[in-house]
């Protein structure tokens, strides 16, 4: 019998051992951090963190549970929930000038394992590491559509997955790719136009709040103090 992470796989189901492992893909060929080791992280560091809090503090039964909550919770978010959310807004950022350069490789004539070969070498970042690695996968055995497939599981944005969606069905079927990423770009280009201006919207939001809370205040001090001095004078 296999004796490694034996005492984890008795201890965490094998439901939480499935979640933990589908988060952690999707963080990326980059991630160093393992499946029980961030369980073990989040449990045992949740009873350490109780138990002292419960031994030190003498209004411990009431801090110790809401300590341990927000440890539980917390760890959670900036270790995964929180990664993945920058680790999708970097993706979508690349994709844009990765799938343009793609495209223009295919139409000088190549295929798509030559184009992406060239694509990889003109271009770095999180989405052209994912690439990389369906490249060495295929000098290793797999197949083109296989790494493509595999690679999904490791992209948390829908845009992208189903451009490779899209890649990998032309390149079995062998319909038009050009085509297929031409549709793709546009959406891309579309996608990022809304995102502009919604950002742009946010703009004079942002700038009434920071009037209220700095601003303002500054001028009525400003206004008040002359009049403070001269009552206290």
């Amino acid at each position: 019998m296999n004796e490694e992470h034996y005492l984890e796989k008795k201890i965490y189901s094998k439901k939480q051992i499935e979640d933990i492992s589908k988060k952690l893909k999707l963080l990326g060929t980059s991630n160093r951090l393992g499946i029980y080791e961030f369980l073990n992280i989040k449990y045992f560091g949740t009873l350490i963190i109780f138990v002292l809090v419960l031994f030190i503090s003498k209004i411990g039964f009431i801090l110790a549970p809401i300590i341990a909550f927000i440890y539980f919770k917390g760890i959670h978010y900036l270790l995964i929930d929180n990664k993945i959310k920058q680790r999708t807004i970097d993706l979508e950022r690349e994709a844009l000038s990765f799938f343009e350069i793609l495209t223009l490789s295919l139409e000088t004539g190549r295929n798509l394992t030559e184009a992406l070969n060239v694509t990889t070498e003109s271009c770095s970042g999180v989405l052209v590491d994912e690439f990389r690695e369906v490249i060495r996968e295929v000098k290793y055995g797999k197949s083109l559509n296989e790494s493509m497939t595999a690679m999904q599981e490791r992209i948390p944005s829908d845009t992208i997955n189903n451009i490779l969606l899209s890649l990998t069905q032309a390149n079995l079927y062998g319909s038009s790719i050009i085509n297929s990423l031409y549709n793709q770009i546009d959406y891309l280009r579309e996608k990022r136009k809304l995102e502009v201006k919604a950002e742009i919207s946010k703009i004079p939001i942002k700038i009434s709040v920071i009037s209220v809370f700095f601003f303002i205040p500054l001028i009525l001090f400003i206004i008040l103090v002359p009049v403070i001095l001269e009552y206290l004078g």
